[in-house]
């Protein structure tokens, strides 16, 4: 029997073990190895006194079936309405012999998309639509502004060698001030002219003002031609959050021969002849005959010590990344009005991600849970549950701020830009830190082709995830690198190309497919 060593128990490292151990027939022994003392990595659930805090904020949608079948053989999609469904009488298409979610827990609920930017306390669709409301929000002196910025932008393109540039090229100097500028170096800590355009390329992969020009004419001379490129408008998502899926993964995973440990940190990496024989963890080595990796590559090279050859562990110890927070606010109620015709309980705005770009404030993007899944919410009837995100360096002064000020700043930043009022009552509060979110795109990124190169000539080992290949994945290009991993493992296959070719292409990763 083969023994496999998984580092991460994150989706990446989940998905390789429970494919691994259905598709094997008992041919592997698999050893998940998790750093942190609970499973799913930043796609995570947290229970704080009965309210569940998504960490990052996950919509279970792809564009890959094998994706959605998968997800559904572990929780399948709900057969009746939900609470607020019921509550407010809304009538979705249910799954036949699907289980009621009301009586049920082990369900993958279906739930509206709604995401839009705050800006200047005002609501703009996210990505950035030409419809009235965008108009009269921006105002005349503004939209013209805007207009020739974008035409000059058309003729006069920018060489895109940063993400400020690329931006540019697709929005126009206004629209990229407004919507792009502040809130890309609240998240990276960078100014987008110090960015790679990599990363435009990963996240807003078709979006652009031709294409928003596109769709609008579409809705004039075909309607049906403009829905088909239209965003996503549901996505699934588990009743308790992302984490109840990974942790029922993982139950699967454990009754097939599984197993994980948890509080087990990499931090040896000992190779011989050219592949790897052990990891040392938690005090213990494990050996193995094939090691699937979805840590850090920088912690990865690292842990290999003077194995990782000179320039490959220079590259790596400059690889960036940005670490993140999340307070948890229960409240009693928010003083942004609902506006739209989306129906909520207590007439909530309806958005699952409020992106924030006013300057002012630290704060990035805000999740209102009570709009992902009722079930996150203990009192949904009576309290809001919101996340509010930020993006730091682990280590710098608002990562080490004590939480107590931590909330207190959140408070008062959201009393700044309107969401809440001094009347509003803060009923309860949580913060989680998040090491190593996101993988960034400056520094030493640009040489990462040169790692890449030196962790493939390493036969028995495959990297996988957002971490594991330092790229801005979604959760389902995360598994679709374990899913093309575990192929190679069965196949005996060497190659691994395709498994870093995954989230390459350059289709916008939310919009429907034809």
């Amino acid at each position: 029997m083969k023994k496999v060593v998984i580092i991460g128990a994150g989706p990446a490292g989940i998905t390789a073990g429970l494919e691994l151990l259905r598709k094997s027939n008992s041919e592997y022994s698999v050893t998940v190895l998790e750093a942190e003392n609970r499973l799913g990595g930043i796609s995570a659930t947290v229970n704080h006194n009965g309210n569940l805090m998504d960490l990052g904020g996950h919509r279970f949608f792809s564009k890959e079936q094998r994706v959605n079948d998968w997800w559904q053989s572990v929780l399948k999609m709900q057969g009746a309405p939900s609470y607020d469904d019921k509550a407010l009488g809304i009538s979705r298409e249910f799954s036949p012999d699907g289980p009621d979610p009301e009586k049920d827990d082990k369900v993958m609920l279906k739930r509206r998309r709604v995401s839009r930017i705050y800006f200047d306390r005002k609501f703009y669709d996210y990505p950035v639509s030409l419809k009235a409301q965008t108009l009269i929000n921006m105002g005349f002196s503004r939209t013209l502004k805007a207009g020739f910025s974008y035409l000059s932008a058309s003729v006069h393109k920018k060489e895109e060698s940063s993400l400020e540039n690329f931006y540019i090229n697709r929005f126009g100097k206004e629209l990229y001030s407004m919507f792009f500028e502040g809130y890309t170096e609240k998240l990276w800590g960078r100014h987008p002219k110090d960015i790679s355009a990599d990363w435009g390329a990963q996240r807003v992969k078709g979006i652009s003002i031709s294409e928003v020009l596109k769709n609008a004419a579409g809705k004039l001379v075909n309607k049906k031609a403009s829905n088909e490129s239209s965003l996503i408008e549901e996505f699934k998502y588990p009743k308790f959050g992302p984490g109840q899926l990974w942790e029922t993964a993982a139950e699967e995973f454990r009754s097939l021969g599984g197993e994980i440990i948890l509080n087990a940190e990499v931090n040896s990496i000992e190779l011989e002849n050219g592949i790897i024989k052990s990891v040392k963890a938690a005090g213990r080595v494990f050996e193995g005959d094939i090691f699937i990796s979805s840590m850090p590559v920088k912690d990865l090279i690292n842990a290999m010590g003077e194995n990782a050859p000179a320039n490959i562990a220079e590259i790596a110890s400059d690889l960036p990344y940005r670490d993140f927070v999340t307070v948890g606010l229960l409240v009693d109620r928010l003083a942004i009005k609902n506006e739209t015709n989306i129906k909520t309980i207590n007439n909530i705005v309806p958005d699952c991600w409020i992106y924030v770009q006013d300057k002012g404030v630290k704060l990035g993007r805000i999740q209102i849970f009570n709009n992902w899944s009722p079930y996150l919410v203990k009192d949904i009837e009576n309290t809001v549950w919101v996340g509010l995100e930020y993006f730091c360096r682990e280590g710098d002064s608002f990562w080490n701020m004590p939480e107590s000020e931590c909330v207190r700043l959140a408070v008062s930043e959201l009393k700044s830009i309107g969401v809440i009022d001094g009347n509003a009552k803060i009923l309860d509060s949580h913060r989680e830190r998040v090491k190593k979110a996101y993988p960034a795109y400056f520094d030493s990124y640009k040489d990462l082709p040169q790692v890449i190169a030196y962790l493939n000539s390493i036969d028995n080992l495959y990297c996988v995830g957002r971490n594991g290949q330092h790229r801005y994945n979604n959760m389902d290009h995360s598994m679709m690198t374990s899913f093309l991993a575990v192929e190679c493992i069965l196949n005996g296959s060497k190659d691994k190309a395709a498994i870093w070719q995954v989230n390459t292409d350059q289709e916008y990763h939310e919009e429907k497919s034809n």
